[in-house]
């Protein structure tokens, strides 16, 4: 099995991801993960807690934070506002294919 599979597959099985899982596995520093939650654009479960978990599908948006920010070279603010539109531009496609589907 390849690592990417094996990441799949590990990703697939876990539903819950710590603060330093979600650090190393994004490649970002924790100064970097810290301003992205306070921006929005990280949601721990709880943002009151001691130390932050995070639902495993967040490790995603991390990983493609990452990549808008080392691509290129955003910062945590412009990072937080493009994935806000990127979440729309999705809400709006699946509208859109669910009112075709209904004509269809």
């Amino acid at each position: 099995m390849t690592a990417q599979v094996q990441e799949a597959v590990r990703f697939d099985t876990v539903t819950e991801v710590t603060w330093m899982q979600l650090v190393n596995a994004s490649g970002l520093s924790e100064a970097e993960v810290t301003e992205l939650v306070q921006y929005g654009a990280l949601v721990p479960r709880d943002p009151n807690a001691p130390t932050w978990t995070f639902e495993s599908r967040w490790l995603v948006v991390a990983r493609t934070v990452a990549h808008l920010h080392h691509d290129f070279e955003l910062d945590a603010h412009a990072v937080s506002v493009v994935l806000s539109y990127v979440e729309r531009i999705s809400e709006l496609e699946a509208e859109v294919r669910k009112l075709r589907a209904q004509l269809g």
